[in-house]
């Protein structure tokens, strides 16, 4: 376990330099969009900590997935959720969302499908090199190897 919460805190850590930055683009959209012109001292400063702790806990939340004892459907439910709460906190907190329930519906709807949708791109893609691989393995399995020695109308080959 100890492993695991190192692991955690070192992602998070190195995700932290990325929050400034995701957080200087986009203040920069939304000015070149004229939702806002200046900031305050404590909007940005508010942008910059929320930002940087978002970073930090969606680097180091991905080291539940190297818990093995945690079913797959069980860790991308505790990541899921753990995401969708602190990106709804950092929102409401930098004023980004407004609070209601619609606003907050809606936004749980775009989190939920750009999720799903973000987990579907890694199945397709992982599902498609496995295949792959099955494939070559399958392939080595059934044909003789050039290292295989025949002997006496039998051969042998070494493992795969």
């Amino acid at each position: 376990m100890k492993k695991i919460i190192a692991e955690v805190f070192r992602r998070g850590f190195v995700a932290c330099g990325l929050g400034p930055i995701v957080l200087a683009i986009f203040y920069l959209i939304m000015q070149q969009q004229g939702i806002i012109q200046t900031l305050t001292v404590n909007q940005v400063c508010i942008g910059i900590f929320s930002l940087t702790a978002l970073a930090f806990v969606a680097g180091g939340m991905n080291a539940i997935y190297q818990i093995e004892r945690l079913p797959l459907m069980g860790a991308i439910g505790i990541h899921g959720g753990v995401l969708y709460v602190s990106y709804l906190i950092t929102y409401l907190v930098n004023g980004w969302l407004e609070s209601g329930i619609t606003p907050i519906l809606v936004f749980t709807v775009i989190f939920v499908v750009g999720y799903l949708a973000v987990w579907a791109v890694i199945y397709s893609v992982t599902k498609k090199s496995t295949d792959q691989l099955n494939a070559i393995l399958k392939e080595k399995q059934t044909r003789p190897s050039s290292d295989c020695k025949i002997q006496h109308q039998s051969h042998t080959c070494p493992e795969i």
